[in-house]
């Protein structure tokens, strides 16, 4: 049966999201969906389509934007990745991503504190969320919490002896998210290095990537980088990801070329990426992401 409840919901956030960025300045973008090279992740797996890739994410193309000038932008797009199925997970879901010259990481965590409460107000909600037993209030300053110290706090481990170990996401998921964003939103920032992906690494400490993700009772919403706009140093990382690519038996698909190419030419920058499903989740309560769509692939 169609969610009718978490379905109206879905779209006056929708609208309210465009609403919250229009009034900003940013320029809404359509960008490809079906892309000849993704970028090289190697635990996101992209979906083939004769021969090309069904986008995991929209950052390309829009990276590539920001490089031809244009210096605010938002989309809403769907993307997709194989094998991602659960309670919080499907292989095609709706993303919203936001970028803005001459911002850095930070910049978007304001940014995001000021699109909740502004979907908070929009839907009248009055800035307090409940969601899975948990009473979050939107209002107070929003805790700020480093990776290292969220280990510190929460984990059996460092998060040095976490990554020697190779169990940095599964202590992560096990000790760490569950303790996050329980009573006010928390950014969990400054992720080592080697997990920078598409982020540049902190000038005043490069052990340290500035890349955050945004937690709500736990529920991971968010991903947002200052940008690296390094063309040899972002080479040198996919080239890394694509070899672990092949050491998990899969094939790592073509470099993409044109986006390296353009990334010389982008400015300074900030970028996130928030899964849109999750965020209706939140708003409506909904314990599971089949109450927030109008379709899952079972149904079909």
């Amino acid at each position: 049966m169609i969610p009718l409840h978490g379905l109206h919901l879905r779209a006056v956030l929708i609208q309210a999201l465009r609403t919250f960025f229009i009034d900003r300045g940013y320029l809404e973008v359509d960008t490809p969906i079906r892309i000849p090279a993704p970028a090289p992740e190697a635990y996101i797996e992209p979906i083939t389509s004769e021969g090309w890739f069904l986008q995991t994410s929209p950052e390309l193309c829009m990276k590539r934007l920001l490089a031809a000038g244009i210096p605010r932008i938002f989309q809403l797009c769907k993307c997709f990745r194989k094998g991602e199925r659960g309670d919080r997970h499907l292989p095609e879901f709706t993303m919203l991503e936001w970028y803005a010259a001459g911002s850095n990481y930070r910049d978007q965590m304001t940014d995001c504190e000021a699109l909740l409460r502004h979907l908070a107000l929009a839907i009248g909600k009055g800035g307090v969320l409940e969601w899975q037993g948990c009473r979050i209030d939107l209002g107070p300053e929003w805790e700020r919490l480093t990776v290292a110290e969220g280990f510190r706090r929460y984990a059996p481990c460092t998060v040095e002896e976490a990554l020697r170990k190779d169990q940095f996401d599964e202590l992560l998921v096990e000790y760490v998210e569950p303790h996050l964003g329980m009573t006010t939103p928390t950014f969990l920032y400054d992720y080592p290095a080697v997990l920078g992906a598409l982020a540049r690494l902190s000038p005043t400490d490069p052990s340290v990537a500035e890349r955050f993700e945004l937690y709500v009772a736990g529920l991971e919403l968010a991903n947002g980088f200052s940008e690296l706009v390094d063309p040899v140093e972002q080479r040198a990382r996919f080239l890394t990801e694509q070899e672990t690519i092949r050491l998990l038996g899969r094939d790592p698909g073509p470099m993409p070329e044109r986006f390296l190419d353009g990334l010389e030419l982008m400015p300074p920058a900030a970028g996130i990426a928030l899964g849109v499903e999750r965020l209706v989740m939140l708003f409506a309560g909904a314990e599971q992401i089949d109450q927030v769509v109008s379709f899952t692939p079972e149904g079909l």
